[in-house]
Formats: C-alpha cells, sequence, structure tokens
C-alpha cells in the first residue's frame, strides 16, 4: 500500500475489509492512510482513496477509527471529512484529533466546545498552539477541567481577560486558584479578584468553625485582603497599576482602608492612582498636590475626595514621613519605613485630645504596627540566616492563601 494506488485495489480492499479480523482492518487502514499521505497519487487514484477512508469511518471496529486517528491527527494534507467525521467521535478518537489536527479552524474547535463535554473540551484546550480565540471560548464557557489544561497550556495564547473570566468562573477551586497564581502574564485585577475569593473563603470557613464571631472574622479578612492588594501592586506598570484601582473601586474595595493602608506601606503609586481614580484629577496633578509641604493644597485634596475626616492626620503624618525619605520607587523602599510611618501616625494621634469615633482608627494602627514590626522581624531573620546585610528588604511570597492565613491566625 505505500506504492501507486490504483482505482482496483482499492475495490479489492474494500471487498476484503468485509471478512477480515479487526485487528488486520486497523493495520490495512493505517497502510491506506499512510499511502494517501505519502504517495504521489494522481487525482483519480486520491478520489478513490479518499471514498475508501470514508467508508472505513462506518467500520464497527473502533480500532479502525483509532488507526485512521493515529495516522491523520497530525497532517494538514487530511481529508476534511474523515478528520470532521473522527472530530467528532467519542472518547478517545475523537480527543485524539481535537487535541492535535492542524485541519480542523478556530470556527470548527469553537463549535465543539459548546458541547460541553469535559474530555472534549480538555482536548481542544491540549492543543500546542492554540489560539487566543479558542482560548476565550474555553475561558467563557469550558468546564473546570478543560480551563485548568488551558492555563497549563505553555502553547495557548490567553488573553488577560479571558484569564480574569476563568478567575471569575473557577477561581474558589484550589488547583486551578495555583495554577493561575504560577502564570506570570495573569493581570493585576484577576490577581486581585483571586485574592478576594481566597479571602472570603477563609472568612467563611473560619465563622464555621466559630473560631471567631462573625464581624470580626469579616474584619481580618478584609484587612487581609488589603494587605496582599497592597503587595501585588508593587511591582505593576503604570497601566496595569490604573486597571487594578479601577477593578477595586468597580467591586467596591476601593476603601478608604486601602488607600491608606497603601500610603502607610510606602507604596505611593498606588495612593497616587487611587486618589486620582477618587478626585478625577490626573496622576501627576494629585502628585503635585501632594507634595506641598504647606499641608493646603493636599487638605483641599482630600476634602474633595472626600476620605474620613478624621483619618486626615493619618494620611497628611505619612505624607511627610515619605517625603523625607530617599528611595526611587515602591520596590526600592528602606528598611522599616513603613514601621516608622505607622509609629509616627500613632505618635501625632496620641497628642491629640481622646475622641471616641477614632477608636477603630486608631485599633487598625496598632495593628498594622505589630504587623510591620513583625515584617522587619522576619526580614532580620532572613538575613541573618542568609549571612547577608540584614536591612535588605525581602520580597513577600506570593501565595496568597498563605499571606491570609497569616493573618485569620494573628
Amino acid at each position: 500500500m505505500d506504492a501507486r494506488v490504483s482505482i482496483m485495489i482499492v475495490r479489492h480492499f474494500l471487498r476484503w475489509v468485509k471478512t477480515a479480523p479487526a485487528g488486520e482492518r486497523a493495520d490495512a487502514t493505517s497502510a491506506l492512510a499512510r499511502a494517501y499521505l505519502y504517495s504521489d497519487l494522481d487525482m483519480d487514484d486520491r478520489q478513490a482513496a479518499e471514498a475508501a477512508l470514508l467508508i472505513l469511518l462506518d467500520d464497527p471496529s473502533p480500532l479502525v477509527r483509532l488507526a485512521l486517528a493515529d495516522a491523520f491527527a497530525e497532517h494538514r494534507r487530511a481529508p476534511v471529512g474523515v478528520i470532521l467525521a473522527l472530530a467528532n467521535e467519542p472518547g478517545e478518537i475523537g480527543a485524539i484529533v481535537l487535541s492535535r489536527s492542524p485541519v480542523l479552524s478556530d470556527g470548527e474547535l469553537v463549535e465543539m466546545l459548546a458541547e460541553a463535554n469535559p474530555l472534549r473540551q480538555s482536548a481542544i484546550a491540549a492543543r500546542e498552539r492554540l489560539p487566543a480565540p479558542v482560548a476565550a471560548a474555553i475561558a467563557e464557557s469550558g468546564c473546570s477541567e478543560a480551563c485548568l489544561t488551558l492555563i497549563e497550556n505553555a502553547g495557548a495564547d490567553v488573553p488577560g481577560f479571558a484569564l480574569g473570566r476563568i478567575v471569575a468562573r473557577f477561581g474558589h477551586l484550589p488547583a486551578l486558584r495555583e495554577a493561575l497564581l504560577a502564570r506570570s502574564d495573569l493581570p493585576a485585577e484577576a490577581h486581585q479578584a483571586l485574592i478576594r475569593s481566597v479571602a472570603d473563603t477563609l472568612s467563611a470557613f473560619v465563622v464555621q468553625c466559630e473560631w471567631l464571631p462573625p464581624e470580626q472574622a469579616a474584619r481580618v479578612s478584609r484587612e487581609a485582603c488589603e494587605k496582599a492588594t497592597v503587595v501585588l501592586a508593587e511591582d505593576r506598570a503604570t497601566g496595569e497599576l490604573r486597571a487594578l484601582v479601577e477593578h477595586l473601586r468597580g467591586k467596591g474595595q476601593l476603601t478608604p482602608g486601602l488607600v491608606l493602608r497603601s500610603l502607610l506601606s510606602g507604596h505611593v503609586r498606588l495612593f497616587l492612582e487611587a486618589v486620582s481614580l477618587l478626585s478625577g484629577l490626573p496622576t501627576a496633578k494629585v502628585a503635585a498636590l501632594a507634595a506641598d509641604r504647606s499641608g493646603g493644597a493636599f487638605r483641599a485634596l482630600y476634602d474633595k475626595v472626600g476620605l474620613p475626616r478624621g483619618a486626615y492626620l493619618a494620611f497628611r503624618t505619612a505624607l511627610q514621613v515619605v517625603q523625607r525619605e530617599n528611595y526611587l520607587d515602591d520596590r526600592t523602599q528602606p528598611s522599616g519605613l513603613k514601621r516608622r510611618i505607622v509609629e509616627r501616625v500613632l505618635e501625632e494621634y496620641a497628642k491629640q485630645p481622646a475622641r471616641e469615633e477614632l477608636g477603630h482608627l486608631l485599633a487598625a494602627l496598632r495593628r498594622w504596627q505589630m504587623e510591620a514590626a513583625r515584617e522587619e522581624a522576619r526580614a532580620l531573620e532572613a538575613g541573618l540566616v542568609a549571612d547577608v546585610d540584614p536591612v535588605i528588604r525581602v520580597e513577600p511570597a506570593d501565595e496568597t492563601a498563605d499571606v491570609l492565613v497569616t493573618e485569620l491566625a494573628a
């Protein structure tokens, strides 16, 4: 069958397969498929061979169709009719063709995804080169198994919005969450949505176990989420940081607590972008107003944004500390900056008359002071263990669950 294929040979072949054992039929089918792919056939012989291949699709043994799938799955010259028929086969046969055939178009793959069959969807998601339209369709309607396969497929072109859609649909599943966090191209807003999902899950678990009252669990969860969000924002480009802030506002999570935490943590870019969005002023204008050492310009901006009046002293004092520090950006801040900011703010409030409405703010500030002290101690320990200068800043881990578990246990 590896020489020229004549119509007469095809006729004899079709007569023979009616009585031959299934294993022999499968071997002969594989030989005919190779002849179709690699022999120099004229038009008549090619049409005859293709007709025989189409007839073999009706063979009662799956071994024959499996032989066809193995022979044709990776070849562009495979007959379209045979490939489409094999792609619609259930089980392993269809999965082989769906995962490998270059004959199938993007539109055909998207249509087959609509069948909502996990095996078939996962086969498509595993394709070595998966274009963005198909990846987006998997993210929108694929099952969790297919989405996990897609996330782990290094050859898939997955748009950022598609990753966000997977987060929205399956961010509560640990395996998917871990795979998403391992991607370097995960958009900040999608990453933050994962943080929120973990926070909500842990908070509900803590309440169910009666380890904390609901209100306290919600507070701990919120603050842990805000802490992780500030860490997330550290190394984002300006455009992505803006998108993150817009996402937070859209989800109702751009709270005064988060804005204050960003400044108290020394992450000025996040603070400026947040105030810019809340005020409607360009970021550069906000930066200029915040840098006014007299304080009058910032006070006007603060009132325009509508942040809590009682927290103005915290914001203003934090800005003054930051203005005195010498560092280039959020990632190169001096060791201990966060602790110095928080302690300076607490010193200023200690000079003020006692006010009942400031109780929650002062309690939060004391928690953040303890948090900063613990972070500084961990950095010192890491420096000592590594036998390096302990003032070198240690990057926090990107394991959102670990961050939140630590906060809930604190």
